[in-house]
Order: structure tokens, then C-alpha cells, then sequence
């Protein structure tokens, strides 16, 4: 006896049930960027504003005695997909990016350390420079 033709059209759907169930399997556990190594990278830097792009992550803000641009990053993911992070200074704009794509459970900050006399803006828009989320 063969199988109805409802029957067959159920298969293809409870296999891509436990291919996503195998998916979350696998990126079980929150990801906190507080359990993060810490990576860190500066940017030489000699204009008198700066404006930090941080795409809603959090991202403190320090203004130090530094002469160049430090930025630490923490970023922790569970992905079955692709992490996407980047820290890149084009002309005044330090944009920094840290997420992912696909099945996945992320989690970054930023902290960025400036110069004391640099002009600083988050997303455009002057800062106090006390830090906290973007």
C-alpha cells in the first residue's frame, strides 16, 4: 500500500521541523558578552570630532588622556549562520558593528576610549560622553 498524497507532503515539513530544532540545539545557551575575551584595536586619529556609529550596540563612550582611539570589543555568540562584526574609521566616522545572521544568539559591546579635547557625537548627535547604550 502506498502512501496518501497528504501524507507524503507532511515528511518534507516535519524534516525541516527537526533541522530547525537541530539549528536551536546547537546555539542553546545565552551568549553574554560579559564571559567575552576582550579584543581590542586603535585608530590613529588627528580631526577635532568624531562620530561613533554603534548600530544599537551598547557602546560606552571615555574621554581620556589618550592621543589616538581605542576601542575594546567583547562579542559572544551561539550562530548557526554568520557573526558580523566590524570596527572601521573612515574620515571622521568610527562605525562599529557586531551581530549575526541566521539562527543565532549574540550578544557585543564597545567600550571606546578619546582623546579629552575630541568633539564627540553617537550616531550624530552630541554626547556627554558618560557612556551607556548607543
Amino acid at each position: 500500500m502506498t502512501a496518501s498524497p497528504a501524507r507524503r507532503s507532511k515528511t518534507p515539513a516535519t524534516a525541516l521541523a527537526l533541522a530547525a530544532l537541530a539549528s536551536l540545539a546547537a546555539v542553546t545557551g545565552c551568549a553574554t558578552a560579559s564571559d567575552a575575551t576582550p579584543e581590542e584595536k586603535t585608530f590613529g586619529y588627528g580631526g577635532t570630532t568624531l562620530n561613533v556609529r554603534s548600530h544599537e550596540v551598547s557602546t560606552d563612550l571615555v574621554a581620556t588622556d589618550r592621543q589616538d582611539i581605542k576601542v575594546t570589543r567583547w562579542f559572544d555568540a551561539r550562530v548557526v549562520g554568520r557573526k558580523e562584526t566590524s570596527w572601521v574609521l573612515s574620515d571622521d566616522t568610527l562605525d562599529l558593528q557586531a551581530g549575526c545572521v541566521g539562527i543565532a544568539n549574540c550578544d557585543a559591546r564597545f567600550r571606546v576610549e578619546v582623546p579629552r579635547n575630541l568633539t564627540v557625537l553617537r550616531d550624530g548627535r552630541e554626547t556627554d560622553l558618560k557612556g551607556g547604550a548607543s
